[in-house]
């Protein structure tokens, strides 16, 4: 019996020693099925996949070539930088101040705040843009707290401030939100802003859906930038993969059965049943009719045999 298991198992592609090994384990009377779950639970694979997974073997190269095998990357570049799975940031921040304040102080350190989590993040593209005018020292209609860190992230290369003039004692200001809305949009990245922009949403179709899929709504708890964990709703992504360039898919997990091979419910059974891989799942009114249809057609058949001379 162990010598047909061992022929079974080797055409499937399993060594001999981790067959035996197992065979040893269970006993001469084990099932096939019962040696099948213990060699996938053992961690042993087939050697086709084993071969696949084995990397190619390195090309000779003549000496005095210069040229690397195709495939092959030098030496310190065979890592991939994480930061370059992860999306582009751009952050409206007048709406971010302007949150962190209350709506009645443009606060530079709502802003920081926002930079700071996305750096931690690993986030590697982080835009900032603040209307010119924010330069200006602060007035009673319009204060500012921190005015200094918008010099600073002006340093880092991290805000950019769009464009506004006076014209005979007029502030003549750029529609920022624009500046925001096409800059995401050519870098397919994500709008970190509490504003909907309907205006823009309006004036281009093709921004209408990418404002609608890439926006970043967040909330300030106690000096904390939090965005939400599912910025989508709740059968959308989830944050990693809105703000990852690669979504990554979770894996379905199997809950096994409580009752085990005591179950009665057969294929209605919504547990995992590891005994029944090869097995129909019938249920066990389905069994009992599989049964007495059997039985029958042997009873004819012997009635047959009764009845000829």
């Amino acid at each position: 019996v162990n010598q047909s298991k061992l022929d079974l198992f080797c055409k499937l592609g399993y060594g001999k020693q981790d067959i035996c090994k197992v065979l040893e384990n269970l006993g001469p009377e084990a099932l096939e099925d019962d040696v099948l779950r213990e060699l996938i639970r053992v961690g042993s694979k087939p050697q086709a996949l084993e071969n696949q997974a084995q990397p190619s073997p390195l090309k000779l190269v003549a000496r005095g070539s210069c040229s690397t095998a195709p495939g092959l990357k030098p030496p310190g570049q065979d890592k991939s930088d994480p930061s370059d799975s992860l999306r582009p940031i751009v952050i409206d921040g007048s709406n971010v101040a302007m949150s962190h304040g209350n709506k009645l102080v443009f606060s530079c350190w709502g802003i920081q705040l926002a930079v700071d989590w996305f750096r931690q993040r690993g986030h590697t593209y982080i835009k900032v843009f603040v209307p010119l005018w924010r330069k200006e020292p602060p007035r009673q209609d319009s204060p500012i707290a921190d005015q200094h860190i918008l010099e600073e992230l002006e340093k880092q290369s991290i805000l950019v401030y769009t464009p506004s003039r006076k014209v005979k004692g007029k502030r003549v200001v750029c529609y920022d939100d624009r500046y925001i809305v096409k800059v995401a949009y050519e870098k397919d990245g994500i709008i970190v802003s509490n504003d909907h922009y309907r205006d823009l949403q309006n004036e281009n179709p093709e921004w209408k859906w990418f404002i609608e899929q890439r926006l970043l709504m967040y909330s300030f708890v106690s000096n904390r930038f939090m965005p939400p964990d599912d910025p989508l709703g709740r059968h959308g992504p989830t944050l990693d993969n809105f703000l990852s360039k690669k979504p990554v898919l979770p894996e379905k997990k199997l809950q096994p059965c409580p009752y085990g091979k005591k179950c009665t419910y057969g294929n209605k059974c919504k547990f995992y049943h590891p005994e029944r891989l090869r097995q129909a799942q019938l249920s066990v009114a389905d069994e009992l009719r599989a049964k007495t249809k059997v039985l029958l057609t042997l009873g004819k058949e012997e009635d047959r045999w009764n009845c000829s001379p």
